[in-house]
């Protein structure tokens, strides 16, 4: 699948040009990676106005600020994607890259009651994917209720949770599920995330997996959510399920945080009550000819956006350099692809697609950790391209 990174009629929003779009580019000439905004199908360096998306998303009025500035136009988002691809990229040409820099990467878990059901089932099986359908079934049997209804922290929510324990059958998953506090992780450090057009990683001992569509918030360091994006929280099934105390090792490996294609700021056109109806859906291709469709509708999530934000950013905890958080997925792939009974799991060279209307397409290609480009930019390397460049000085304050 040579043309697999895709064109900007699907990476960008249906509305694009109503939509305030930012991202990063790879700017070979300037050394570094370059804020752009996204205008009529081109990226438009913003960079001396925005020496890094920290600077975007702390400014006052985010969306009017990007409308304001101004800069030279470096490619079409048609030849960034074609250009982004490790294995067929142009070194000297502009290739996309994560919209965030230099944002924390968090994400929350088990905020749909389907995603629950999944993590529970995934404890009690130990990792092992051939004993999921059996405890799938009990599980089921044993809740007897509808959980989309049920509201995190409620009476009726603790006295759901009475009935397990006394069944033996609490859970720690359950207890973020429905209890009053959300499970919030750092999914990847500053600077880890991949964007559209780049390999995601899974690690080679891993024998059950999953990509994870998500809409992931821009949050702010004031705790204000400014705009939006989409991810894939790339997951391993079997090593989370053998101990929630590998959820690091499951979690956050190379490449496995991807975030993209562009950050659509909140304006009047797009706001926090438009995100709330979105739609994302999911599309598999596999070199075998296997295809996988999903769909994760926000509207189903057990927790409000605006209340997860809350919970990742407060008096307790602060981000000064502002935040992103994955909100969770109601998509939990049951269906087999190899074994009967073991459900699905990636194979490399799957082609993965998570898009929405106001979002766009996050395109990605399945990998082992180990084969894709290994993560060698820090901040360290951030900052001296910057000084180099002459821009310390020069971003928007917040």
């Amino acid at each position: 699948m040579t043309d697999w990174t895709g064109g900007a009629p699907a990476a960008l929003p249906l509305d694009a040009e109503r939509a305030t779009l930012v991202g990063r580019v790879w700017d070979a000439a300037a050394g570094g990676p370059i804020v752009v905004a996204i205008r009529d199908g081109a990226a438009h360096d913003i960079s001396r106005t925005f020496p890094t998306m920290r600077d975007v998303t702390e400014s006052v009025d985010p969306a009017a600020s990007v409308a304001a500035a101004t800069g030279p136009t470096l490619a079409t988002v048609d030849e960034l994607l074609a250009n982004t691809a490790a294995d067929s990229r142009d070194a000297s040409k502009p290739w996309l890259l994560s919209p965030i820099d230099l944002q924390v990467v968090k994400a929350a878990g088990v905020t749909f009651p389907v995603s629950m059901l999944e993590r529970i089932i995934e404890e009690k099986a130990r990792g092992e994917a051939d004993a999921a359908e059996d405890i799938r079934a009990q599980v089921l049997a044993a809740l007897g209720s509808d959980l989309n209804d049920l509201v995190p922290g409620s009476p009726e929510a603790m006295n759901l949770k009475r009935v397990l324990v006394e069944q033996g059958l609490w859970s720690q998953y359950l207890e973020v599920g429905i209890g009053p506090d959300a499970e919030i992780f750092t999914k990847a450090p500053v600077l880890a995330t991949v964007g559209s057009g780049i390999d995601v990683g899974i690690r080679s001992d891993s024998e059950w997996n999953n990509p994870e569509p998500e809409v992931v918030l821009v949050i702010d360091s004031t705790g204000r959510i400014v705009g939006a994006t989409l991810g894939n929280d790339v997951n391993l099934r079997d090593i989370e399920g053998r101990s929630a105390l590998l959820l690091g090792q499951a979690k956050d490996n190379n490449a496995s945080a991807a975030v993209g294609p562009f950050i659509r700021l909140f304006d009047a056109d797009f706001d926090l009550d438009v995100l709330r109806a979105e739609t994302v859906t999911l599309r598999v291709e596999g070199a075998d000819g296997f295809v996988m469709h999903g769909e994760s509708h926000l509207a189903q999530i057990s927790r409000d956006p605006a209340d997860l934000a809350a919970q990742a950013l407060s008096a307790k905890h602060q981000y000064p350099d502002g935040l992103v958080l994955y909100l969770g997925t109601m998509f939990a792939p049951t269906a087999d692809r190899d074994t009967p009974g073991h459900g699905f799991t990636h194979h490399i060279d799957d082609v993965v697609r998570i898009g929405s209307p106001a979002l766009g397409t996050l395109v990605n290609r399945v990998k082992h950790t180990e084969d894709v480009e290994p993560w060698e930019y820090g901040v360290h390397a951030l900052m001296t391209s910057l000084a180099v460049r002459g821009l310390l000085n020069t971003g928007a304050r917040s």
